[in-house]
């Protein structure tokens, strides 16, 4: 038995070659994140974000944190698997405006049918989205080193290929890597940007426009921070199941205890990424041809990142998508026709009022467990507005960057440890279990 966790990954066959195919398909994307489309100049993008980094864009920055920092570098990722996500989000929602939609879902063969139909609507959104960048980058001197319709089909064609190449990168290492695929590339995306952030901060404390005592104090804070959200994240509420004995044919099942697990937040990180990816899909867009349309320009100004209103709507979609998702992965209905049909009941409940109590136990525990989120997500605009912090160390202490690498972190963990395990080794965790997050 390995006496080292670490030692232990690598020395289970499985676990190493699910390890090292990961890290390969994250390198390949890290790669793709810096290779620019044809037809840009990269000279002219430095020097154009160069002067912009002292008046700063908001959106911009929010955007390449986003992607990685693909998007200043004008990648072939530089949408990222955002789109993918914003399909996701709509698909979601047509399932339950559409009966027949939802009816197909269920059929043998429906899934598939409606993952295709996933992949198609993410080629369309893609479509839209680089064709704003491309207006966007029309703009920037000398950028553009081809004729400009040249540049539009060639840029839309790469990067809806690049956004569909990360799918298929994601979907890969779901299946034969370690971990959630989609959720993997957004994790290496944002730690890709930490050298960067730390020395930009490092930077402004040696320039003396930062104050010393202000970092500590959020450095504080982020620790604080991390640790209530790793609370959170693996808390739970147990709700007692009472199933008494039965004969099945020649057999007779004897009584048994068990617990339903409904966490404190039961969507998760889905929540807040659901609302990142439906804020960036117009505020992309508005911002990309905002200057050549003047309603769409006050939009992008008044959805800025780091305004009152922007904030607002993203606690309000924070919210409704944590009521929304965890209706559609925990339905108390079905829960409690399980229940009924397998002869169990909860202590002090009628039969015909499990479901309502199981609604009026999850609707307790959404109400502050996306509030809770919220509050996390909007802590970089706290943060900025308060401290004066950069926009690239903010979005990294707090907000969805924070949440999506805690909650990724712990999934992951929880797929090495249980590998780690069933293969008679030490787990990651030598006291307790790391609980898995379903992202």
């Amino acid at each position: 038995m390995a006496t080292n966790p670490l030692v232990g990954i690598f020395r289970v066959k499985e676990l190493r070659e699910r390890v090292i195919f990961t890290m390969l398909m994250l390198i390949v994307f890290r790669l793709g994140a810096v290779l620019p489309i044809p037809g840009i100049n990269v000279n002219a993008l430095k020097a154009y974000f160069l002067s912009q980094q002292n008046t700063g864009n908001a959106i911009v920055d929010y955007l390449d944190f986003f992607a990685g920092g693909a998007f200043t570098n004008f990648s072939v990722f530089m949408l990222g698997i955002m789109p993918y996500i914003s399909m996701s989000i709509i698909m979601q929602l047509f399932l339950i405006i559409f009966p027949s939609l939802k009816k197909l879902s269920e059929e043998e063969g429906g899934r598939k049918k409606i993952q295709s139909y996933q992949r198609m609507g993410t080629v369309v959104i893609c479509l839209i989205q680089s064709y704003a960048v491309t207006v966007w980058a029309d703009r920037i001197p000398n950028a553009i080193t081809i004729s400009k319709l040249s540049y539009t089909l060639i840029a839309m064609i790469t990067v809806t290929t690049g956004t569909m190449f990360l799918m298929w990168i994601g979907e890969q290492i779901t299946k034969r890597g370690i971990g959630n695929g989609i959720s993997l590339l957004i994790f290496a995306g944002i730690v890709a940007r930490l050298p960067r952030a730390v020395w930009e901060l490092v930077t402004k404390v040696k320039n003396r426009e930062l104050n010393p005592v202000f970092m500590i104090v959020v450095f504080v804070m982020f620790i604080a921070v991390v640790a209530l959200v790793v609370f959170e994240q693996q808390g739970q509420r147990k709700i007692p199941v009472n199933y008494a004995k039965r004969v099945v044919g020649r057999k007779m099942y004897g009584a048994q205890n068990t617990y339903i697990p409904f966490k404190i937040n039961p969507s998760g990180v889905i929540p807040v990424i659901f609302a990142s990816s439906l804020l960036t899909f117009p505020l992309q867009i508005a911002s990309g041809i905002g200057a050549n349309v003047k309603w769409l320009a006050d939009f992008s100004r008044w959805l800025s990142p780091h305004g009152v209103a922007y904030n607002i709507l993203y606690t309000l979609l924070i919210i409704f998508f944590a009521y929304f998702y965890t209706q559609v992965s925990l339905n108390p209905i079905e829960i409690a026709k399980n229940i009924r049909e397998n002869g169990g009941s909860i202590p002090g409940i009628r039969t015909d009022k499990i479901e309502e109590y199981l609604m009026a136990i999850l609707n307790r525990i959404i109400l502050p467990g996306s509030l809770y989120l919220a509050l996390i997500a909007i802590l970089p605009t706290i943060i900025q507005t308060l401290f004066n912090f950069p926009a690239s160390i903010s979005y990294l202490m707090g907000g969805t960057s924070l949440l999506i690498l805690v909650g990724v972190d712990l999934d992951t963990m929880s797929q090495v440890d249980a590998l780690l395990k069933m293969h008679h080794h030490d787990g990651l965790a030598r006291k307790g279990h790391i609980r898995s997050r379903n992202l």
